[in-house]
């Protein structure tokens, strides 16, 4: 028993490690292209463009969320700001559904992992689900509620000072201040962020001018490092999980939960059930798809998988976010045309699909316990370069290659320069990105005294990371 315990395990291990090894250069090119598209493609008007629930709004927020990261906590996030700035609601749940569903780094994981059908039924699903998701919201949605509940997030963020960042979105805090030359005070999530705008700000111009500087790969490795940090965990839990899934869930599960068989109502009951293992599985993003791996091994219908995989943004943690924000009645408003949605858009593609006859054959193909993962072949290869770009890219974060200031923060670890706030002790001077870390070194100057005040004296880079 323990010994086929031990072996079950290391099988899982083995699947999952490998679904992963499979998706890594595909991952990492799509976070490039992410990174890309974030530090040079500006969104400073975003919120004012989303402001009419037209369909050249919806357009526009499809394109934003397109451009945007894959994590859904962050997508969240960031609707919040754009919902709280006056966006309609359509719009903010349009650029969700987007920046959880046509970005590229997901696009190219569900080609290598499933298969081209799956590709297709993302992207054209991914469209689908928005437009859906507008007819609903038109003929459902509470305005008063929505408006009420504006006004009382407002207020409770006025009140508690919580301010925008203006690089991505999220909720800045007091301990990454900045005051601008126009003396207008702004407030970042974290230091990575904080650093990002006085990239921007200290631009060389356009993007083949950055990349041809030092400077431009900096900003690059910057928000590459930042795009991580929000998605790792999902990954990797994702991948472990779906191995674990595969080898201990017996056939037996999937087939009491997914009807078996033909016609609308299997279709439509497979779709339902996607959508609500998803909700119950607490792996959203990316980490969905090898999850999604293994029910489509199960023998679970192409409506139900594809239905899952749409369903990251109702997840369990998710929903919780949105009753943070927004209260009870929004979040389960949310929830409910979100699932109707998902599920109705599950059920139609596998109908799609199947008039073109393009639904895959799951007989045709290897199960992932017979799959050999780790082998001299064009992942190898692919997989190499995409690691040298990584680490090409850590290396110039690092060192700091071209980053604006060749002083560091004794309080955070920023990089800043000599136009910020300073302090002079025991004829050492300390450079400081904010005032807020001038006070915090003048209360408690012995702590951060050990601390190098130039970068080349340092390891470089800064321990915070963007969530």
């Amino acid at each position: 028993m323990v010994t086929t315990l031990v072996s079950g395990v290391f099988e899982a291990l083995r699947i999952g490690v490998g679904f992963l090894w499979t998706a890594a250069w595909a991952i990492v090119l799509g976070l490039f292209v992410t990174s890309f598209v974030q530090v040079y493609v500006s969104k400073e008007r975003m919120a004012t463009v989303l402001g009419e629930g037209d369909a050249g709004a919806i357009v526009k927020a499809t394109a934003f969320g397109a451009a945007s990261s894959g994590c859904s906590f962050g997508a969240v996030a960031i609707g919040k700001g754009l919902f709280k700035k006056g966006a309609h609601v359509v719009n903010v749940l349009a650029f969700m559904f987007a920046s959880t569903n046509l970005i590229v780094e997901l696009g190219l994981m569900i080609w290598l992992l499933l298969g081209w059908e799956f590709l297709v039924a993302e992207l054209l699903g991914g469209l689908v689900l928005i437009v859906v998701m507008a007819v609903i919201v038109r003929l459902t949605l509470p305005d008063a509620l929505f408006d009420r509940v504006r006004e009382e997030l407002t207020a409770r963020d006025r009140e508690a000072g919580v301010t925008v960042d203006p690089t991505c979105g999220l909720e800045g805090t007091e301990a990454y201040t900045l005051r601008t030359d126009g003396d207008e005070t702004l407030q970042f999530c974290s230091a990575g962020c904080l650093e990002t705008y006085r990239q921007e700000a200290a631009s060389y111009g356009g993007w083949r001018e950055e990349l041809r500087s030092w400077g431009g790969w900096y900003k690059f490795g910057n928000q590459y490092r930042k795009e991580w940090s929000m998605i790792w965990t999902d990954i990797v839990a994702g991948f472990l999980i779906s191995g674990f899934v595969i080898v201990f869930v017996p056939q037996s599960v999937w087939n009491a939960l997914f009807i078996q068989g033909d016609g609308l109502f299997v279709t439509a009951e497979n779709a339902v059930m996607g959508v609500a293992i998803a909700v119950v599985s607490f792996v959203g993003s990316m980490g969905n798809v090898p999850f999604a791996v293994a029910l489509w091994g199960g023998g679970i219908s192409f409506a139900g998988v594809i239905a899952f995989v749409y369903a990251d943004l109702i997840t369990v943690p998710v929903l919780n976010v949105y009753r943070k924000y927004y209260g009870w009645k929004v979040m389960l408003y949310i929830l409910g045309v979100f699932f109707v949605t998902m599920a109705f858009t599950g059920f139609l593609m596998e109908l799609l699909f199947d008039a073109l006859g393009i639904v895959p054959n799951l007989a045709g193909g290897q199960t992932a316990t017979e799959q050999t993962y780790f082998e001299l072949n064009y992942t190898f290869y692919l997989n190499f370069v995409a690691f040298a770009l990584s680490g090409f890219l850590l290396y110039v974060y690092r060192r700091g290659l071209g980053a604006p200031g060749k002083f560091r923060d004794p309080v955070c670890g920023m990089r800043t320069d000599e136009t910020g706030p300073s302090v002079s002790r025991d004829e050492t001077t300390y450079h400081f990105c904010s005032e807020y870390c001038k006070r915090r070194f003048e209360s408690n100057a012995e702590e951060f005294e050990g601390a190098h005040p130039t970068v080349s004296e340092s390891s470089g880079g800064t321990g915070h990371d963007h969530h």
